[in-house]
């Protein structure tokens, strides 16, 4: 493994995460909604609820989340068009990781026969949109389940456990914690973390672009991972502490 760290081009260290911040209530019909930023990645979150279910869960006195995850024409460099009728594979597995995520950490029967719909629409992509989405995914869930139990709509927290989200990869042989695009796109290897609070993992998605690598390496980008999203986390917990935006610098 090289003695040194690939200079990165923010000038962060290998196990810095980019910038991190929230700013509240940008839509003011949701339930909930945010604009979560990792550096110059910017995701709009928000929550909706729905007095139903569909129609294979009715009946089951339990409730549902679903997601759904796009990229806005004017986030990348060059024009991306809308998907209407067809989805892309990359935008049907993203959205179906942030629902399976976030329904992990739901006790679905403390919400009844009622349906959360949570969108995470990208403003800025400059990689980790899906880590991203689902960091800012819980921190708008969390505000939009702490309204319910206010208006007396919920009587018991259906979240179980926090979740935060990181990508982690390996340049040069040497660990990196939150790839940039510039980062992402001539990585050796490429993984994204989701955890709960308590460190228990939810989902690994890893690929090797060029060399297998090492179970070694692994521990190492789980290592790192793990300390990035604890620092997420506390980014979190400060966001809705505040609710007027919060920012690890």
């Amino acid at each position: 493994m090289p003695a040194s760290t690939p200079t990165r081009a923010d000038g962060r260290g290998a196990e810095e995460l980019r910038p991190f911040s929230v700013d509240w209530d940008p839509m003011s019909f949701a339930l909930s909604s945010l604009i979560v930023r990792t550096g110059r990645t910017a995701v709009l979150c928000s929550v909706s609820l729905e007095e139903d279910v569909p129609r294979w869960r009715r009946g089951g006195h339990c409730g549902w989340l679903t997601a759904e995850y796009r990229l806005l024409p004017g986030s990348t460099p060059q024009r991306q068009s809308r998907e209407l009728m067809k989805l892309s594979g990359r935008t049907q597995e993203i959205q179906r990781l942030i629902g399976r995520s976030l329904r992990a950490v739901l006790d679905m029967e403390a919400l009844g026969e009622r349906t959360l719909l949570i969108d995470c629409d990208v403003i800025q992509a400059d990689a980790g949109t899906r880590t991203a989405s689902i960091t800012g995914a819980w921190i708008a869930l969390r505000r939009a389940c702490d309204r319910l139990l206010a208006q007396g709509v919920l009587s018991q927290d259906p979240i179980r456990h926090q979740l935060a989200a990181v990508s982690v990869g390996l340049i040069d042989a040497v660990p990196l914690l939150d790839f940039d695009y510039s980062e992402d796109s001539c990585a050796d290897v490429d993984l994204n973390v989701v955890t709960t609070g308590d460190g228990r993992l939810l989902e690994l998605q890893g690929t090797a672009e060029q060399a297998p690598f090492s179970r070694s390496e692994l521990d190492a980008m789980l290592n790192l991972a793990e300390s990035g999203i604890q620092e997420l986390m506390r980014g979190q917990r400060l966001a809705l502490a505040t609710d007027t935006g919060s920012r690890i610098s």
